[in-house]
């Protein structure tokens, strides 16, 4: 079995930041890719930022200089740093992983239950 499991989210004001984590755990092989989606009030789930194992970044941009991600591959875990946070950011992020669970497995996608992020005065 494997699991992702968020925290961080919450209520924040404009302007304000917040850091997520998302931690895997149970058997694994290796992660390949590691990223963070969001679904919004009556929206489809989308891309918010996207991390490679080696490190290399990709964001949606709607949050590019405002959102950063990051991982510790030791703690098989991703963060999203999001400042400067608006109130359109309001939604519930999701963590996704493309984790293999031996050598004889092929990676398959994992997600967390989500985190409620809502940006309000």
């Amino acid at each position: 079995q494997v699991q992702l499991v968020e925290s961080g989210g919450g209520l924040v004001q404009p302007g304000g930041s917040l850091r997520l984590s998302c931690a895997a755990s149970g058997s694994i092989f290796s992660i390949n890719g590691m990223g963070w989606y969001r679904q919004g009030p009556g929206k489809q789930r989308e891309l918010v930022a996207l991390i490679t194992s080696g490190g290399n970044t990709n964001y949606a941009d709607s949050v590019k200089g405002r959102f950063t991600i990051s991982r510790d591959n030791a703690k098989n875990t991703v963060y999203l740093q999001m400042n400067s946070l608006k109130p359109e950011d309001t939604a519930v992020y999701y963590c996704n992983a493309q984790i293999r669970r031996s050598e004889y497995f092929r990676p398959r996608d994992y997600w967390g239950q989500g985190t409620q992020v809502t940006v309000s005065s």
